[in-house]
């Protein structure tokens, strides 16, 4: 039986767009598919002529604006307010923490049992994380996972459609527990990251309510994804190259190298989405202004122009020019939090596990954003 494009291999995929049809528009009127890596990374890079404000939503349906659907000057005063506490120095002071939980999690991970790996790591190590720095308290964990879950499962509709009845409710409830949170920090401050933003005095004042909570949708939902889609594709490759858990056994210190190929292999996010402000050729089509663009960024990162045997993980690739995330004044704020706890996650499994094997492989997804909302696994 001959593959359709419901059956193939997204990657398969990927490879005759980049080989035939670099950059293509989905049907008539629909968004403009761009998959090879130097057009992926000309859009990234040129946020004047490829805009992150692709919301269709009037703008006094929206509140207040986020940094990732935002241009300068408005991104740049968001990222500004936020970006000190995301800053290498500021994000290793989390490590002994993210140590701690992820040994929690693991210690209650059953031994060759089978096992929801989302439910019991990917999902819960890294909301736990963000969730504590801005003051989330344990009992609220999963709570919180599934407000997170909930909108970005909708993310598309509500950019541009009309969101579910469900992830209106789940706004509405992640808003007014932060909306109280936010007074009692008011009345009484804290150390935390939230507290700080609520301290925080701009050239314009202080953060207002609506202000503050798209800081915290934005951190809980963004910061989160990454690395659940991290954390899962780690896994997928332990059970595919069963090598790679034995060379992080040998010698841990490869695991910084091990998440930059998982980024790029199996990337967390498959594409992104921006919005031409002007006409523009790209790889010879001409794309016109106000036209939805979707920069292809599992595609670019196979692409063979740029990486040797694309589709072969190498856990010591050198040089890795992947845009797992991102690049250009939208490159991942949290990027140094995602590989720190993706490298914690894949030293602790290397030095408990001999093998992590996919229950049911063939039907595993690949592609989604954010990752696999679920992947079931043996550990032994």
């Amino acid at each position: 039986m001959s593959e359709t494009p419901e059956t193939m291999n997204p990657y398969e995929g990927f490879k005759l767009l980049r080989d035939h049809a670099p950059v293509t528009q989905i049907e008539a009127d629909g968004p403009w598919q761009v998959a090879r890596h130097a057009d992926v990374h000309a859009v990234m890079r040129d946020h004047e002529t490829f805009s992150s404000d692709v919301s269709t939503q009037p703008p006094e349906e929206r509140g207040a604006p986020s940094m990732l659907f935002s241009d300068p000057p408005v991104h740049h005063r968001l990222r500004r307010l936020v970006s000190a506490a995301f800053k290498p120095s500021q994000i290793q002071k989390q490590e002994q923490q993210i140590h701690a939980r992820c040994k929690e999690l693991l210690d209650a991970l059953p031994a060759d049992t089978e096992v929801d790996l989302v439910q019991a790591l990917a999902a819960p190590l890294p909301v736990m994380v963000i969730a504590e720095m801005l003051g989330v308290e344990d009992g609220d964990m999963a709570t919180f996972k599934a407000w997170s879950d909930e909108i970005f499962s909708n993310i598309g509709d509500i950019l541009f459609g009309t969101p579910s009845a469900e992830s209106v409710r789940a706004a509405e409830a992640m808003n007014a527990y932060f909306l109280q949170r936010i007074n009692e920090i008011r009345r009484t401050p804290k150390t935390h990251l939230l507290g700080q933003l609520v301290a925080t005095e701009t050239e314009d004042g202080v953060l207002d309510d609506e202000e503050l909570l798209s800081f915290c949708r934005l951190l809980l939902i963004a910061g989160n994804e990454t690395t659940t889609g991290l954390i899962t594709a780690s896994a997928r490759i332990f059970h595919e190259q069963p090598t790679t858990l034995e060379q992080l056994q040998q010698q841990p210190q490869m695991s910084a190298t091990f998440v930059e190929e998982a980024l790029r292999y199996y990337s967390p996010f498959s594409a992104t989405a921006r919005r031409t402000t002007k006409a523009v050729e790209l790889a010879g089509q001409v794309i016109p202004e106000g036209e939805l663009v979707v920069p292809l960024i599992a595609s670019a990162n196979r692409d063979e122009r740029v990486f040797e045997a694309p589709d072969t993980f190498k856990i010591d690739r050198d040089p890795n020019p992947h845009l797992a995330l991102g690049f250009g004044i939208h490159f991942c704020l949290g990027a140094h939090l995602a590989r720190l706890e993706g490298r914690i996650v894949v030293e602790q499994m290397a030095r408990r596990y001999s093998q992590v094997a996919l229950v049911n492989a063939a039907n595993a997804t690949v592609g989604e954003l954010g990752g696999p909302k679920t992947l079931a696994v043996v550990v032994s």
